[in-house]
């Protein structure tokens, strides 16, 4: 008859087949004669005979297998604590390493460095995974971007201008240019595995700009260009904005040049009751809701078939945004951005 290996039947099999071997040596069967009876190995029986003398009826209880939480790491707990805490409060160059973020070979770099011990890339996924740790994508932040004046603006810039249209019953816009080309494709298909599927791409460069402006409560303007911003074209844009709306406009952008330009500031001196003109903080794209419906028009842009002559771009950009225009909830989601917290903070 075949032997029982009891390490591969169930815990509950495993119990009874212990019964039984104890109820046989209670009533003083030899060790030979309980394993041809219970059909396991004699060694089997030696050890639950020994079990039970040392733990009685307690060594039926099953006892958890492998190795106890934490046994035969190469890290103390005290060590993981300090590495998983310079992961969340510095970066690599700042420990002097050549990483631009925290990878997995820059930590185990980081831990060689520190303990002198060295640990495999697989097991420090596995180190990473416990730490509450994932592989993500990073945001892009501007180089030359200057956190003081990014704060003033979100805290104090901003406040102010909403206490103005508040006072002056006005309404604020954020405006913001893109430029659209026939390039960029990102998306990703379905194929064979080995066949790796293939989107024709145009040597010739099609490209169209656009100039937009959104309101917090959901108005959307905007302009398609072919050739550069200049300050009449901007200034044509400022008096169609100013046109479309009954109230007076406090227009926010960025720092473009165009923006700083002596005649739109000749201009503005000139409509000071109808239009003011504010600007963020440079290199701040993220703080500025027009940046994310730009994003989000991209992104129809070169989704579905590629628009590849600068007819099918304009085409395309102007359903996407007369789209907008007519969904003021669409436009409001862009406010929704956990970068823009600060605008829903101060309101209007």
């Amino acid at each position: 008859m075949e032997i029982i290996n009891l390490k591969t039947v169930s815990p509950e099999t495993r119990k009874i087949i212990k019964k039984q071997v104890i109820s046989l040596i209670k009533k003083g069967k030899k060790q030979s004669e309980i394993a041809d009876t219970v059909c396991i190995s004699p060694q089997a029986v030696k050890r639950i005979s020994s079990a039970y003398k040392k733990e009685g009826a307690a060594c039926l209880k099953e006892k958890k297998r492998g190795r106890k939480l934490g046994e035969k790491r190469q890290l103390t707990p005290a060590q993981e604590k300090e590495i998983r805490g310079i992961l969340i409060d510095r970066s690599p160059d700042q420990m002097k390493l050549s990483f631009m973020l925290w990878t997995r070979a820059a930590v185990c770099q980081l831990v060689e460095e520190k303990y002198g011990i060295t640990i495999t890339l697989r097991n420090m996924s596995e180190y990473l995974k416990r730490w509450g740790m994932t592989c993500q994508r990073p945001t892009k932040k501007a180089y030359f971007q200057d956190n003081v004046k990014l704060n003033a603006f979100m805290h104090e810039t901003y406040p102010a201008i909403v206490k103005k249209a508040k006072t002056e019953d006005a309404v604020i816009f954020w405006g913001d240019e893109t430029g659209i080309n026939n390039q960029a494709y990102h998306v990703s298909g379905y194929a064979p595995k080995g066949q790796t599927p293939v989107v024709p791409s145009y040597s010739k460069v099609e490209k169209v700009n656009m100039v937009s402006a959104i309101s917090n409560q959901g108005r959307c303007h905007f302009l398609c260009y072919e050739e550069n911003m200049t300050q009449q074209r901007f200034i044509d844009f400022m008096e169609r904005l100013v046109k479309d709306t009954d109230r007076k406009v406090l227009f926010i952008v960025d720092n473009l040049k165009v923006h700083h330009g002596k005649i739109v500031a000749g201009w503005l001196s000139e409509h000071k009751d109808e239009i003011e003109l504010f600007f963020t903080s440079p290199y701040s794209p993220e703080i500025n809701p027009d940046e994310y419906l730009n994003n989000s028009l991209k992104q129809n842009i070169h989704s579905g078939i590629i628009p590849h002559t600068k007819e099918q771009i304009l085409n395309k950009t102007e359903k996407f945004m007369l789209g907008l225009q007519e969904c003021e909830g669409k436009v409001s989601c862009y406010f929704r951005h956990k970068k823009l917290k600060y605008i829903e903070k101060y309101g209007y």
